[in-house]
């Protein structure tokens, strides 16, 4: 792995550096080698001073010669020049169809400015990949003009095309007319699996654009009409709920009537596969509501300790049992690890109360028990210190230094800056020996220089030297040069997660968020730091909060969780290395943390109530959190069952997968399966047409287009332009995008030079001038030694 780089920033914004610093080691070796040899070889044949002078040559020749390998550059911000042109890019998609057609003698009227122009069609009719059509027709320091509403239905998203851009250096303006005909779709959504006798809620909502009249929607299940509601504002919601009695696929349709463009998105398809109640153990010595809650949704069995055989049931619930009355925890080891669920709920006999750390079910959990302060982790802060920075750099580094007030004395801690490279600030070390020495350097720290948020984390992931450990991004996400997603993703898959903290004036909070999503950790804010505490916290450094804390909102678990209640009290546990941190409780601890274990789900509620319960979280809106950490556990509610169990709803060419459990694969049918695990079949089908389709025996729902689910400007080719530093204009400004064309032909950009060359040539032209020189003294008749040394 390259070595990470040094550089300083002159007065007048030059920056120099060495791209190999280490190699520099290697100066004083070479330095004593020439002097030994040179003392040796001349030793009786030369004077004192012709020794001098030649070992100081030598000298010279040798620094030169290890600097040049030592890789010297420059960075230097300077103004290039260019032919100003423009690349007109032109979406015919049919979302399009709803506005003015503003591409028509645009062309001509820019040329007419005496730019010239070149037009592309990146989209049309139902094929919408408008960011592989732009990043088609980019090029370095280039910019071009679309003329689309924004709306993607294939290839890569708009977010990585403005990361690609910026990496050219290109910017992406937009013609973007707003729509002038009306056009409503509507959409359906809910469970697509539900149990028999349980309530299950659907939300229709109908969408548009220049839709302001009143319309009607109507919903049927199974054929049947449920309900018929007018929506007044033209565009709104209607909610829909619905117990299934029988079992098997059910049949959903949502309808609008009314006059707009596209008649095919008047109708929203959806299937539910309503399957038996799962069937759940619960296991408790006391009387607790949460029983009866459960009883409410699933199929529960009670017991007041584990059996010896679990193969019923698809996840175990424990409730305030202590480790001697579990009963059989072998078998619910084994049940976990060959993929059943299991939901630890704590109280006054479980967890440390219940010595679980001294039984074999203490393996199986998530957290750990005692003094609930987290063990040692490896963390490295990288700070972003480039150009985009500069302005914000202040506020970036009381940013940093509050994150790293949050972090525990035990916390292994190093400090990485970047701006279009990485260099080492800090050397990785306890925070118990060097947090005075990170705070100075932080304060220290200067802007200047591209972002190349890649090169950052890569810097950062050098430090970690291979081993796993969090990476605290503070940047303003004012990334110019880099596939940081993509490098995030690659660092995900070894363990390492990036946490990034949002700091700056202006912050772009779509590329911290993408970067912390694709490597597994957080986006915070620049004013959610404290939540550091509950991550890296100790406890000489709790965190202080008011009730429960969502710590990861995009768990299953927590993803649309609202909570309001404060049981009060709270097992003392911490995180296991590689277990979720959902929520923590008003001091910090974990009150609900998930893994996986085996092939099993686990998770635990360790908050609980004065009588033992779970007090308020059985309550709505919190008891989502309870019924989602069940269904957590639970995972798939069909994998005991046989035939398909699974077959979700698509889009009219958009494929779907279809998963079969049996013996051997169905026959007779158009789809071929394969087998993908030991009695799983699983194949592939792709509806060409709208309607309720049938495979295998089992109901899906192919819905119209993706072409035709979105209309207007989408806020991501907005943001695309103000994240490249395009512009966005009106259909009659063709003169303010020549002048647009003109100003971007002449950049002002940063230009990296490498001087390896010049310290090589420079080390030559000395060692030749030397032997030149000696040589004449041999010519002139002043030495007589071969050496040429008087």
């Amino acid at each position: 792995m390259t070595p990470l780089a040094v550089r300083t920033t002159l007065g007048d914004g030059t920056v120099i550096g060495l791209e190999r610093p280490l190699l520099l080691v290697a100066l004083p070796v070479a330095i004593a080698l020439f002097v030994l040899l040179i003392r040796y070889r001349a030793a009786g044949t030369a004077s004192t001073r012709s020794r001098r002078l030649l070992i100081a040559s030598r000298v010279v020749v040798a620094t030169l010669i290890v600097v040049a390998a030592a890789g010297p550059f420059t960075v230097v911000t300077m103004e290039t020049q260019g032919d100003p042109t423009v690349s007109l890019l032109v979406d015919r998609s049919d979302s399009t169809a709803v506005s003015p057609d503003v591409a028509e003698g645009l062309a001509t009227r820019i040329e007419e400015e005496g730019v010239p122009v070149t037009t592309s069609t990146i989209a049309q009719g139902t094929n919408s990949r408008i960011g592989d059509g732009i990043a088609a027709n980019l090029r370095e320091n280039g910019s071009v003009v679309v003329v689309s509403d924004g709306q993607v239905t294939g290839g890569q998203s708009l977010t990585e095309t403005a990361e690609f851009a910026r990496s050219l250096n290109a910017t992406i303006s937009t013609v973007t007319p707003g729509p002038a005909e009306t056009e409503r779709y509507i959409t359906l959504a809910g469970p697509s699996k539900a149990s028999v006798g349980v309530e299950s809620r659907f939300l229709v909502q109908v969408n548009g654009v220049q839709a302001d009249g009143p319309v009607e929607v109507t919903v049927e299940i199974d054929g049947t009409p449920i309900t018929t509601e007018r929506i007044a504002e033209g565009t709104g919601s209607v909610s829909v709920s619905h117990t299934f009695e029988q079992t098997g696929s059910h049949e959903i349709t949502a309808e609008i009537d009314g006059s707009d463009t596209y008649p095919i998105n008047d109708q929203a398809l959806k299937t539910v596969r309503v399957v038996d109640q799962p069937k759940i153990l619960y296991v408790s010595r006391g009387n607790y509501s949460l029983q009866s809650y459960l009883s409410e949704l699933y199929d529960v069995e009670t017991a007041e300790s584990v059996p010896a055989n679990l193969d019923p049931y698809y996840a175990v619930v424990v409730q305030n049992v202590a480790a001697g009355d579990l009963g059989n925890v072998d078998e619910l080891q084994r049940f976990v690890i060959d993929g059943g669920g299991l939901l630890t709920v704590g109280g006054p006999n479980s967890f440390e109360n219940g010595n679980y750390a001294n039984s074999s079910i203490a393996a199986t959990l998530p957290v750990t028990f005692g003094e609930s302060t987290p063990g040692s982790a490896r963390i490295v802060m990288l700070i972003d210190v480039s150009g985009s920075a500069g302005e914000g750099m202040r506020i970036q580094k009381a940013i940093a230094l509050d994150a790293l007030s949050q972090l525990d004395d035990e916390n292994t801690v190093g400090v990485v800056g970047f701006n279009y490279q990485a260099y080492s600030v800090v050397d990785p070390a306890p925070l118990s020996q060097n947090r005075g020495t990170v705070q100075d350097r932080i304060r220290r720290l200067q802007a200047g220089g591209a972002t190349n948020i890649a090169n950052g984390l890569r810097g950062a992931e050098e430090m970690l030297g291979g081993q796993r450990g969090t990476i605290i991004l503070v940047s303003d996400g004012g990334d110019t040069e880099s596939r940081s997603a993509v490098v995030a993703n690659a660092l995900g898959r070894q363990g390492i997660r990036v946490i990034a903290v949002g700091a700056g004036r202006t912050v772009n909070e779509g590329v911290l968020r993408r970067i912390a999503e694709e490597s597994g950790g957080n986006y915070f804010r620049a004013d959610e730091t404290d939540r550091l505490r509950l991550l890296f916290g100790g406890g000489s450094r709790r965190f202080q909060g008011e009730g429960l804390t969502i710590v990861d909102s995009g768990h299953f678990i927590t993803s649309g969780v609202t909570l309001e209640s404060n049981p009060g009290q709270v097992n003392d546990v911490s995180m296991r290395p590689g277990a979720d941190f959902l929520v923590a409780a008003p001091d910090g601890t974990p009150a609900v943390a998930s893994w996986r274990y085996g092939l099993g789900r686990v998770a635990t509620i360790t908050t609980y109530g004065p009588d033992g319960g779970l007090d308020g979280l059985l309550q709505q809106p919190d008891s989502l959190l309870v019924s989602k950490s069940v269904n957590y556990a639970i995972g798939d509610p069909e994998r005991k069952a046989s035939g398909v169990t699974d077959v979700a709803d698509t889009r009219v060419g958009e494929p779907t997968t279809v998963i079969y459990r049996g013996d051997s694969p169905p026959s007779g049918t158009d789809a071929p399966f394969t087998a993908v695990d030991e009695g799983v079949y699983r194949a592939q089908v792709t509806p060409t047409s709208t309607g309720f389709k049938s495979v295998a025996g089992a109901t899906y729902a192919a819905n119209y287009p993706a072409e035709y689910a979105a209309f207007g400007t989408s806020t991501a080719l907005t943001e695309a332009v103000r994240s490249t530093g395009g512009r966005q204009f009106q259909r009659g400004q063709a003169a303010e995008i020549a002048a647009f064309a003109r100003q971007q032909s002449t950049r002002i950009r940063d230009v990296r030079q490498t001087w390896d060359w010049a310290f090589l040539v420079a080390g030559l032209l000395l060692f030749l001038a030397e032997v030149v020189v000696r040589r004449l003294q041999v010519y002139n008749g002043r030495t007589q030694t071969e050496s040429g040394l008087p």
